[in-house]
């Protein structure tokens, strides 16, 4: 080895990792060893990488349970307010480091598996990714869950154990592939079933209404399996609980309709069942209206509402009283949080089970139902709000269609009263739509069902008050409130940055891993030498790592001294991948004219999946792949410019591609991004951003002084003056030479010889129905690059504005966002308290 320091000896001297205790890397080994024998013993007698992975998971897995156990009692104990954050995804990403950083046990695990002759990082890369989400709202829902867990709130994520996840991209001559993410197929050492809470789940039948209520009858029953995994805090000894559920078919599934001779067929239909929980739903801001899909979304809320009813009436209470009957109780101990509306029908669920079952008057089940509920929204896209046929619902579930007409006839009711005359408010705000076929609108049944409405950005949240929201914003201006999202700065920062998160401990202390808003403190270092160089040499290792990772990868050379220019996000029109692509061809153009310029290199990443059925995606794909096969390999260029798309960008790929980003591109058309959360990411790891004033960009240049961004392009108001005026892309076209050389030579073939017309589709969609107005934006854009270029070749005033950026970034921390979420919705106080560490030797 060249290097004077092995990796391992490199991880050995950063202090947040933990400290490596005799006693307790002993005891590691022992119990690492002990797993290993199991493993061993039950098949074969030589062990592979996967067998020691998953001897050292059962090893950490260990050190939870005593505190998961201890934690449970302590809820029971205390009998806390409980939040319930339900959600269709929760992209959580790898465990096993993750769990070590919130243990403390990082430095203590990796001399613990030097000592017996292995590498942790090589055993870590084992582990499969959990893709139960899409991007940005599974991801945040994973945040969410470490920042509850730290701030020591009784709080439990409920979802579906897909046993499929988001499905694994390949690019095969240039176009992305598609296949099954099999992640459960060697067993997931983190989860643990538990069959005593499995709960029946009813679809289809039909009701009676009879003088002392109405039953729901005839149904088909499948059976919600919970699985349950351990979330620790943040070295709190706290550890909450991410309950998803499995589907099953019941052992009587089918053969009741002893159909002669048809036993087999019987039993091969329960897949018919099982499938509920086969496969995520593979789109990210698009609403697709399939059966199926419904299913997912009520089997997920009636399991759950089943466990909280039961969680609500076994607590004890401060009484003798086995069994809590009064319901009106609830809001005082119960606060669900519906992550956008795909949990939407745990407002009706929750009326069901008060009225029919439970026997609660309506009034006072709404009541309990309002104060109850919360509700996020997460885009204002009209193509992403879920609106779903009435046919559909009434054979699928019956019950739940009238409680929603009742809901809706009293809403209006109230509307009516308070605009007399107002038919047209009256139609605007129905849950129901006519016109064509019609069909439930689920964001406004979760408004009325919802004590409060929230945003994920101030610009978001002002945008739902004045257009998409806004008579229901005048009519209940009390209910609508801003969260800005934030991030978890365990897995952003301290995990996927033990070098940049040392720096900054070795100038502040560690404190800041628990309160981000420290992180000011750093502003004092902007003038220091040391500090400056301290954060560039980080930078420059964690580009150099990246590098590797990606020659081993791609087989392209990298040139690490390129400034790295990386989007990283879902393919959608909305994120202006296309924008990107046009500042290449034109940086491309650029060089080839002036070869022998001073250039500042760049080589610029673009990684994201595109859903399966959005062809534009595809072929935008299909764009980035073949202007980086033109531009890879042209010798004029040389290593001043390389394009390379990231195949498979998952959470796993994040952590290592973050950490050595320059540049993050945040160019959605103003008013279009929710929120975003990459942003944060790349600003908490020391990349500048390019990027419009839209979703959180706006409070970064706010937190971090606007001159510490590269801001560009039209605002809100702009975009909107131009929607009334009408957005003329041949204007641009022809007013900008570089422009239209740039298009012409994607629709001319310069890109793909061999197919000239191959983005045809993709030019007639720019120059005719671009609803996310690329052109406008173009001139400023590449204006805007040229400063970005211009300031990196002055690398001491790049890191002062990097240094400014992460000082800025703590307003960004999810426990902020969570501390918000409990004190301003959930009515609940976040602790900083331990609890008492389990004993470790019994």
């Amino acid at each position: 080895m060249s290097r004077p320091l092995s990796d391992h000896d490199k991880r050995k001297q950063i202090s947040v990792r933990g400290l490596a205790g005799v006693e307790n890397v002993s005891d590691l080994k022992l119990n690492f060893n002990r797993h290993l024998h199991f493993t061993l013993v039950k098949d074969r007698n030589v062990a592979n990488k996967r067998d020691y992975y998953f001897a050292l998971a059962n090893t950490v897995r260990d050190h939870l349970i005593g505190r998961w156990i201890r934690t449970q009692q302590h809820h029971y104990e205390k009998d806390p307010k409980r939040v319930y954050y339900l959600s269709l995804e929760f992209y959580m990403g790898r465990t096993l480091q993750n769990t070590m950083v919130n243990l403390a046990l990082e430095n203590a695990c990796d001399e613990a598996t030097y000592q017996l002759g292995l590498d942790m990082e090589e055993l870590e890369d084992m582990e499969e990714d959990a893709g139960l989400g899409n991007g940005g709202l599974g991801r945040l829902a994973a945040c969410f869950l470490d920042s509850m867990a730290t701030l020591g709130l009784a709080a439990y994520g409920y979802g579906i154990r897909y046993e499929f996840g988001i499905f694994n991209q390949r690019i095969v001559n240039g176009w992305q592939l598609e296949e099954a993410d099999d992640w459960l197929r060697y067993g997931n050492p983190w989860e643990k079933a538990r069959p005593e809470y499995m709960r029946p789940v009813h679809f289809y039948g039909r009701t009676e209404h009879h003088p002392d209520g109405v039953k729901w009858v005839d149904t088909q029953v499948v059976l919600a399996l919970p699985y349950d995994t351990p979330v620790p805090g943040y070295r709190n000894n706290f550890v909450n609980t991410m309950r998803l559920w499995s589907a099953k078919a019941p052992c009587e599934f089918n053969l009741k309709d002893f159909n002669i001779g048809g036993y087999i067929q019987a039993v091969l239909d329960r897949n018919l069942a099982e499938n509920i929980s086969r496969v995520l739903y593979p789109n990210d801001n698009f609403f697709e209206g399939k059966e199926l899909r419904l299913k997912q979304e009520y089997f997920v809320v009636a399991a759950t509402l089943q466990d909280i009813i039961r969680r609500f009436k076994a607590s004890k209470f401060g009484t003798r009283e086995i069994v809590r009957t009064d319901f009106t109780l609830l809001p005082e101990k119960v606060a669900i949080q519906l992550n956008d509306t795909h949990p939407a029908l745990a407002i009706p669920e929750l009326m069901r089970v008060l009225v029919d079952e439970e026997k609660v008057p309506w009034d006072q089940a709404w009541e309990i139902c309002i104060n109850t509920c919360a509700y996020t929204n997460h885009t204002v896209l009209p193509e992403a709000l879920e609106r779903w046929p009435i046919p559909l619902f009434q054979t699928l579930l019956p019950r739940h269609l009238e409680i929603i007409f009742e809901i809706n006839r009293r809403h209006l009711e109230r509307v009516a009263s308070l605009y007399p005359g107002d038919n047209d408010r009256l139609r605007r705000m129905s849950l129901i739509e006519e016109g064509g076929q019609k069909r439930v609108n689920m964001a406004h049944l979760c408004i009325v069902g919802s004590h409060a409405v929230n945003g994920v950005a101030r610009i978001h949240s002002d945008i739902l008050k004045a257009t998409v929201f806004k008579d229901f914003y005048e009519m209940d201006p009390h209910k609508f409130q801003n969260k800005t999202n934030g991030i978890t700065p365990r897995r952003w920062l301290v995990m996927c940055n033990p070098g940049l998160a040392e720096v900054i401990a070795e100038r502040i202390g560690e404190d800041f891993i628990r309160d981000l808003d420290q992180l000011q403190k750093l502003r004092k270092f902007a003038d220091d030498d040391a500090f400056i160089r301290d954060v560039a040499k980080v930078k420059q290792e964690n580009k150099l790592k990246f590098s590797r990772h990606l020659e081993e990868h791609y087989k392209v050379k990298i040139n690490p001294n390129s400034m790295f220019d990386i989007q990283v996000k879902r393919i959608h029109e909305y994120k202006r991948q296309l924008l990107n692509c046009l500042h290449i061809i034109t940086f491309y153009n650029r060089i080839r004219k002036e070869p022998n310029k001073q250039w500042t290199p760049r080589t610029i990443m673009i990684g994201g999946k595109a859903a399966p059925g959005y062809h534009t995606a595809k072929m935008i794909i299909r764009l980035i792949t073949a202007i980086g096969e033109v531009v890879n390999n042209d010798p004029v260029v040389g290593d001043r410019l390389k394009v390379i798309f990231l195949e498979n960008y998952r959470v796993t790929l994040a952590e290592k591609a973050i950490p050595a980003a320059d540049l993050s591109e945040q160019i959605s058309t103003a008013g279009t991004e929710a929120s975003g959360t990459g942003n944060m990411k790349f600003m908490l790891n020391g990349a500048l951003t390019i990027g419009t004033m839209d979703g959180a960009n706006v409070e970064m240049a706010e937190e971090a002084g606007e001159g510490n961004l590269f801001i560009f392009g039209m605002r809100v108001e702009d975009v909107e003056a131009m929607d009334r005026k009408g957005y003329n892309a041949s204007e641009f076209y022809n007013r900008i030479p570089e422009l239209k050389q740039a298009i012409d030579q994607i629709a001319g073939g310069f890109f793909s010889p061999k197919q000239p017309d191959l983005f045809k589709d993709i030019v007639n969609m720019l120059m005719h129905h671009d609803r996310f107005k690329v052109f406008a934006d173009y001139e400023d854009y590449i204006k805007c690059q040229e400063k970005v270029s211009a300031l990196y070749k002055k690398p001491k005033e790049w890191t002062k504005k990097v240094i400014y950026n992460i000082a800025g970034s703590g307003k960004f921390s999810s426990d902020r966002t969570i501390a918000q979420y409990a004190r301003e919705i959930w009515g609940m106080e976040p602790t900083l308290e331990k609890l008492p560490a389990p004993d470790e030797k019994h």
